[in-house]
């Protein structure tokens, strides 16, 4: 009994998460999250006080999701990290519903500001700061001596500019093509990103794309072929 509720509880979420990263919060009132999820008002009820609370679930999951991918994507050399996040959160918003939705929403779960994507870029910002300070993991400073904190805006305009780019065309949510505006961006992180933007440090290991051909996932100037991987149809 208890699995058959736990399962009920996630699929009020799954369906609240694909109203709003396919339409508009809007779109996930009562009656259209019942119907998609399967299940009766009462179900819901018994599982969410309001369709908000239940929104602010779904905000609660892509929270821990992105927060997730930012630590994982700011291991390692910190010169490359901005570049890593800009194309883990690309796939991320092409393929995860539950991170496209997420991003649309603040903390209790309407669309006021703050919404997650804001204390994702505050959270990209720190961590550039942290990696570009003298003294720091690497001491990177860039070829004009950039302060940290300006090269931390920089990382925060172009994660920033991908992201809403790509609610209109998920080509720019297209990890290649984060890949490539980093390679020209890269070197104002210092000389150590001057060298991964160049294609000297691998960011992956080779991958197999959609039609099963195999690429290289390396900052630099070599690109996939093959169909584009964002093409915004999502998956949990």
């Amino acid at each position: 009994m208890q699995k058959r509720s736990e399962l009920t509880r996630q699929a009020l979420v799954r369906a609240a998460t694909e109203l709003i990263a396919n339409g508009r919060l809007a779109d996930a009132g009562l009656v259209n999250i019942c119907r998609i999820a399967g299940v009766s008002r009462g179900a819901l009820y018994h599982h969410f006080s309001s369709t908000a609370e239940l929104v602010a679930e779904v905000y609660a999951q892509a929270h821990a999701r992105t927060a997730a991918l930012a630590e994982d994507s700011f291991e390692g050399s910190p010169a490359g990290a901005p570049a890593r996040f800009s194309a883990a959160l690309g796939t991320a918003m092409g393929e995860d519903r539950l991170v496209r939705a997420g991003m649309r929403l603040s903390a209790e779960g309407s669309e006021e500001p703050p919404w997650l994507r804001d204390e994702l870029l505050d959270r990209v910002h720190a961590k550039v700061v942290e990696g570009a300070r003298p003294g720091g993991e690497t001491g990177a400073r860039g070829p004009s001596d950039s302060r940290p904190e300006d090269l931390a805006d920089l990382a925060v305009v172009v994660t920033a500019g991908l992201e809403s780019l790509g609610y209109t065309d998920v080509r720019w949510w297209d990890p290649r093509t984060a890949r490539r505006i980093w390679a020209m961006v890269l070197p104002l992180f210092g000389e150590a990103a001057g060298a991964e933007a160049a294609g000297t440090e691998a960011v992956g290991t080779a991958e197999t794309d959609a039609s099963g051909s195999a690429s290289v996932r390396a900052i630099g100037t070599a690109r996939a072929d093959g169909t584009d991987g964002a093409d915004g149809t999502g998956q949990d």
